[in-house]
């Protein structure tokens, strides 16, 4: 598929609310050189994110960022020092839908996040955690014996995280069926290994000892994390939430077959229990790095596989299969560069993907310091893509 565009100019944009004007929007022509899948009939009052996903004909790519809402963003940086604690701006009803609205308001992405943590569960799961400025997640009593995993809990949303389920029903009432409104989690082998690591960490070797050492003992805590978080995806999606992303971030850091065993099982797992009570709520997967376990991603079953931006896009198509829908994967580094760059590579991103269940996104979080006016460029061009079919 090639998209032509016209040559442009533009002048950087106000990122007011308010004031914002409308740069002009950029005609992309996509020619399609093979069916990508059979398009549906269209669902009017679906967000243009789902009907996207479900294989729907469209005529651009929904655009969404990972953490579109946050420290690039001034407005955030506001309520930073007004509100310095995290766990506090993401366990505040009133703070999660003004952050999670934010970028909505200025930039109106096809996809509402939830502004919350993967960590966010853990306390209730009997596992004390907090987020450090300058440090980040330190969990205070990390687990590495069977004594430990028979302390943890299994999570009931509904007890612990109320202002979750709040903040998403709010969401839904804000953006009004604009945006889909999308949750998330994280996944099994992640959580465990920042729970067994204490925090974040770069050599893996404690969560690694573990599992090469006491295997019964990591699978006894994803067993427990694949429980809790398929209720959470549950609980998530009853209160509002249409679509929701399963962070794995640290699955990477295993080898192929060691993959197999202690993350892919686990995410099977949830996905299927999932799908027997809400088989419509399309699942999205993230694993940064993900390039040697895309084949095996897809293997979960879930809907999207969202790639970082070292796999070739078109590379990653083929590998997948058109059966499953993609997201991403401009590198977000890409947003220190010009407008002309971003534009550029926004372009050869979308060809690269096809006119068929594609979701725009980055191939990871934004940077902090990214330049907001290259955000809002970002969803500009992104916003004014036409397919030629």
């Amino acid at each position: 598929m090639a998209c032509i565009y016209s040559p442009f100019s533009i002048s950087s944009p106000s990122i007011s609310a308010r004031s914002r004007t409308k740069s002009k929007q950029f005609a992309i022509r996509c020619v399609v050189g093979e069916v990508v899948a059979d398009p549906k009939v269209a669902n009017l009052a679906e967000p243009l994110l789902l009907h996207a996903v479900r294989g729907g004909k469209v005529d651009r790519p929904p655009v969404w960022l990972m953490r579109q809402a946050g420290r690039y963003m001034k407005s955030y940086q506001m309520i930073c020092e007004k509100y310095p604690s995290f766990r506090e701006r993401s366990e505040n009803v009133d703070l999660v839908v003004e952050i999670s609205l934010q970028p909505w308001k200025v930039f109106k992405p096809d996809g509402v996040i939830l502004f919350s943590d993967i960590l966010t569960p853990l306390p209730g799961m009997n596992i004390p955690f907090d987020i450090v400025k300058g440090k980040g997640p330190v969990i205070y009593s990390p687990l590495r014996t069977s004594g430990d995993v028979d302390q943890v809990r299994e999570f009931v949303p509904e007890e612990f995280v109320p202002y979750v389920g709040e903040a998403l029903s709010i969401l839904r009432d804000e953006v009004k069926g604009e945006a889909a409104v999308l949750g998330f989690v994280g996944a099994p082998f992640t959580l465990a290994s920042y729970v067994v690591e204490g925090g974040s960490s770069k050599n893996f070797t404690k969560i690694k000892q573990l599992a090469f050492s006491q295997p019964e003992v990591l699978h006894a805590l994803l067993q427990k994390f694949a429980s809790s978080m398929a209720k959470y995806i549950k609980y998530q999606a009853n209160n509002g939430a249409q679509a929701v992303q399963i962070f794995d971030s640290w699955a990477t850091e295993l080898s192929p077959v060691d993959f197999e065993e202690f993350s892919l099982p686990y995410l099977k797992q949830i996905v299927d229990s999932v799908r027997k009570t809400h088989p419509d709520l399309p699942l999205i997967l993230y694993a940064s790095g993900s390039g040697g376990l895309l084949e095996r991603l897809a293997m979960t079953g879930v809907d999207v596989v969202s790639l970082d931006w070292t796999v070739d896009m078109a590379e990653g198509r083929k590998r997948l299969g058109h059966d499953v829908a993609v997201q991403g994967n401009v590198d977000p580094g890409v947003l220190f560069g010009s407008k002309e760059f971003i534009t550029k590579r926004i372009h050869d991103t979308v060809a690269k993907a096809g006119n068929s269940k594609h979701i725009l996104n980055l191939g990871h979080g934004i940077k902090v310091g990214t330049p907001e006016e290259n955000v809002a460029h970002f969803f500009e061009v992104a916003q004014g893509i036409r397919y030629q079919t």
